[in-house]
């Protein structure tokens, strides 16, 4: 006779390598490969061939009984929860330059935004994001999770998404957790040398602004000149605020502005895009044990220029303007990475550091215009110029410690450790604006002019500083105890610390009456410049920057961040778990575990002057949970498999989004404000599955999902004079719920005539995500939607039955095209769809405002060609092929307002990459 046994696997993401997936048999369990490794060698990048799927049957002599096994290396099949994963050949396929566009590829993932992962409709602050199983900290001021985009795709071995909790991850687990792989050391050695260029039918060869800067701004780096200027860097220093008599203004102010930051430079004929990197690894034997080492450094620069509708409603109805502006926004963004990696393997133990080093900065120039309506305010007829220079950068350093170990048959005991910094640095962000009064009858009223927030006419100047540095220390210890030949025990603890510190200074150009009309003609740099700054008399020996000039107006500098400038946020986390993993029978696999997280997360602003501070309430949040996740996985047949699992999460708020201090987002064009007074959200999760693997390689799945969440921290819009402010609060409860279905199947072209289709096949991958979600809002629910203190209503922000911030009722992924099974040649379409998805409930009663995404269509090639006994791999792509607009607006009935408009053309690269 004969006994069918199915083989278990255990996915712990919780060290630098995705845990061992375990075998386990009535005889001795077989270790299985990490499961990173396994995703990531089960299609090389330069093959489209994936590793086989085998089916064995082990006889044993002079027995009755044949153990029928099953081994594979998908791990989507074998994990015990909900998993999808992109392997080097699936990232590979895509051509993304970036992880964040190969993730948003999955079932249920989009990319939003300056490349936040949105996992089944649910926004960022629901996803959690790891690299090589630890935890990240976020460039970001207004995120704790970092940006996605960030992490070149050259970097990345593999990526594992997991949809349903299990104790083994942290309790912020709200859409889903995206742990990322770095490249691993190879098992031969080899360098390859890679480059590419590209343009935008939008930008390469269109008109576009930049500024000088410091000349050496293409380096990402800069040569210093952005330093703070000496005056106002002793004025920091001294904890004086600005008002004080003692603090010379004009001196400060003198060293602001400058033709080199401040003066716009057209450009007609913008550059091409281009980019270099390069990758090597080697691996010695020493002894017993085999020593191993990979490097990978690269850099990209690129363009891109939006010319961008932005308007805002003067009525309920949307049937009047309140501001109408065009600008014209060029970005030029150079990343550049490197990663070095170091592992020791000796018997079945094995040790790992990895350090990563991502420098991301963006150079941006605005030059804007409007013709505000007759009826909008107090400013009939006049037309605006806007001009904004600024320089963001975006620094990630990490470096983690990971050792795998096997001291006795039946136990394993993993350990990691590490340290991430990241920072972000946006020194002199200046804006000016101008006007013109259109009028006839005054002689300066056909040129724009600058009084410098005087009441003479419309105009202004503003420079902001900011700073923000994340610490982010973690550690954790998994042990895990075969308590019998089909049962696991999983014991673990987890620690981390994260101190953020974050600054913001914002100043006003206070000008006087006494400004002639012709000075206020100047261009910024001549009109901020010290001669015409200085008050006339100052005595040089008392401020040398600001010596006597008989023309000099008085300027004054206002500090529009006095009151609380600078913050510091924490989070420090303890947190143990106890897993069970165990094949209660032959087809019925149980995975079943709990999680207790003891948390304090607070908020609390900087004392950084020494007179009259006054500072606002600290927030502190202090929670301990008890997070339960089970999930129970049968087989129906070989093929066949059903899951069901239900668990307990939580979300907590984003440190920038307990902060009351202004922050304009560059990206989203948007102002945010933060509100000290939210609460964590807590989720109920429930999930069904189906899964069909139908041939190697191939599948089917159709899954159901059900979240209900309490106080889930919401966006929404509000006036703040002629400027729309988005800002925080916690809606009552939320429910969330939808549908999945994913496919995966490979067409056999070898039957038909030509030797092209010898080794041929076609491919088609698709999935689609169907989901909807509601607020629900009673009568009486209470609100905290600081600073309204006047407002305690939940009513008054949100409306009942209203979808989710973010949440796209329809996600659809299409990928179709050939591929060559012997040698590396694909040809792929790529089309993306999301449906219209909430960004922030619309201010004063107005509709929603939201997000039209639309239909993308790419194509990608890759084809190998052999020279010089090497293989060089070719590369084009072709990205947005029907340019598909960014759309953000408002609409009631017939009327639209659009906040953001502009087209973002078709993108084409070509690259390539020699392999020594």
């Amino acid at each position: 006779m004969s006994k069918p046994y199915r083989l278990a696997s255990l996915l712990l993401i919780t060290t630098a390598l995705v845990a061992p997936a375990t075998a386990m048999a009535q005889t001795d369990p077989a270790p299985a490969e990490p499961a990173a490794e396994a995703a990531a060698d089960a299609a090389p990048a330069d093959s489209a061939e994936a590793a086989p799927q085998d089916d064995t049957d082990i006889s044993i002599p002079g027995a009755e009984i044949v153990v029928t096994g099953r081994r594979s290396a998908n791990i989507e099949r074998t994990a015990p929860q909900v998993v999808s994963v992109l392997g080097a050949a699936d990232i590979a396929r895509t051509g993304e330059g970036n992880i964040a566009g190969a993730l948003g590829r999955v079932t249920g993932l989009s990319v939003v935004g300056n490349g936040f992962v949105y996992v089944r409709g649910l926004g960022d602050r629901y996803s959690l994001a790891l690299l090589n199983g630890s935890p990240l900290p976020s460039p970001e001021p207004l995120k704790r999770v970092v940006p996605l985009d960030i992490f070149p795709s050259s970097i990345i071995a593999s990526s594992l998404v997991q949809k349903s909790y299990s104790a083994n991850f942290p309790g912020e687990f709200g859409g889903g957790v995206i742990n990322l792989t770095t490249k691993a050391v190879p098992r031969e050695p080899f360098l390859t040398i890679g480059g590419s260029i590209g343009g935008n039918s939008e930008t390469t060869g269109q008109l576009g602004y930049t500024y000088y800067g410091t000349g050496s701004d293409w380096t990402g780096f800069g040569d210093g000149g952005r330093n703070l200027p000496p005056a106002y860097a002793a004025w920091r220093a001294s904890g004086l605020r600005i008002n004080d008599p003692s603090v010379n203004q004009q001196a400060i102010a003198g060293q602001f502005v400058n033709a080199s930051n401040a003066v716009l430079q057209q450009n007609n004929n913008m550059p091409v895009n281009w980019g270099v990197n390069v990758t090597g690894g080697k691996s010695w034997t020493i002894g017993d044990a085999e020593l191993g080492l990979i490097a990978t450094a690269g850099y990209t620069t690129k363009w891109r220029t939006r010319d961008i509708a932005q308007q805002t409603a003067n009525a309920l109805d949307l049937s009047s303007l309140n501001t109408n502006v065009r600008r014209v926004v060029t970005d030029n963004r150079v990343v550049a990475n490197a990663l070095l990696g170091l592992s020791l393997e000796f018997g079945d133990n094995k040790i790992r550091w990895t350090n990563l080093y991502i420098r991301d900065t963006i150079k941006q120039a605005r030059l804007g215009a409007e013709d505000r309506p007759d009826t909008a305010d107090a400013n009939p007829g006049v037309s605006f110029q806007y001009q904004d220079t600024a320089w963001y950068a975006r620094q990630l350093i990490d470096t983690q410690f990971v050792g795998e170990f096997k001291p006795m048959d039946g136990l394993d005991v993993d350990i990691r450790a590490g340290y991430a910094n990241s920072q972000r640095e946006a020194p002199f962000e200046l804006s000016f604006m101008y006007s013109r009064s259109n009028s006839p009858t005054d002689p300066y009223g056909q040129f724009f002019t600058n009084t410098l927030n005087t009441g003479q006419r419309p105009g202004s100047a503003t420079i902001a500083f900011s700073d923000l540095n994340e610490d982010l220390y973690s550690a954790g210890i998994d042990v895990t105890y075969d308590l019998a030949a089909r049962v696991k025990l999983i014991l673990g603890y987890a620690f981390s610390d994260t101190s953020r510190v974050t600054e913001r200074r914002d100043f006003l150009f206070q000008g006087n009456n006494n400004i002639p009309l012709g000075i206020s003609l100047l261009r910024p740099d001549l009109l901020l410049s010290q001669a015409v700054i200085c008050f006339p008399g100052v005595d040089a020996t008392v401020a040398p920057d600001c010596p006597a000039n008989p023309v000099a107006m008085g300027i004054a500098l206002v500090d529009s961040t006095g009151s609380n400038p600078t913050f510091k946020a924490t989070l420090r986390n303890h947190a143990g778990y106890v897993q069970l993993q165990a094949d209660l029978t032959d087809q019925l696999n149980l995975n079943i575990g709990a999680r207790y997280e003891s948390a304090n997360q607070g908020v609390s602003a900087v004392q950084v002057y020494t007179v009259n501070p006054t500072l606002p309430p600290a927030t502190n949040l202090k929670r301990d949970y008890l997070l339960p996740a089970a999930t129970l996985t049968y087989e129906i047949s070989p093929q066949l498999q059903f899951r069901l699992s239900g668990s307990k999460t939580i979300a907590r708020p984003q440190f920038r989004e307990l902060v009351f201090q202004t922050y304009y987002d560059p990206d989203s064009n948007r102002t945010f404000q933060g509100n000290p007074q939210l609460v964590d959200s807590q989720l109920y999760n429930a999930e069904t599955r189906l899964e069909w693997y139908f041939a190697p390689e191939q599948r089917v799945s159709l899954g159901g999902f059900w979240k209900k969440i309490k106080n889930p921290i919401e966006t929404y819009a509000s006036f703040d004079g002629n400027s729309v402010t988005t800002r925080f609060a916690n809606a009552p409860e939320a429910t969330l719920y939808g549908v999945e279905f994913e496919a995966q199947k490979y067409f056999d072209l070898s039957g038909m005539n030509g030797a092209f289709w010898a080794s041929r096949r076609a491919v088609l991958i698709g999935n689609y995500t169907w989901s909807q979600s509601k607020l629900k809002v009673g009568p009486n629910d209470p609100v905290q939607a600081y600073p309204f203190t006047g407002a305690t209503l939940a009513s008054q922000f949100f409306r009942d039955g209203a979808p989710l911030t973010g949440q796209s009722d329809h996600l659809v992924n299409l990928e179709f095209g050939l591929e060559d099974t012997d040698k590396l040649s694909q040809q792929t379409f790529l089309i993306s769809y999301a449906s219209d998805r909430v960004t922030r409930r619309g201010p004063s009663g107005q509709p929603d405002i939201f997000e039209r995404p639309g239909i993308q269509v790419d194509f990608v090639a890759r084809q190998g060609i052999p020279l010089f006994g090497k293989e060089l791999e070719l590369k084009f792509e072709a990205r947005n092929i029907f340019g598909t607009k960014y759309k953000e607006m408002q609409e009631s009935g017939d009327n639209r307002i659009y906040y953001n408009l502009y087209k973002t053309g078709t993108t084409f690269s070509l690259g390539g990459s020699l392999k020594f």
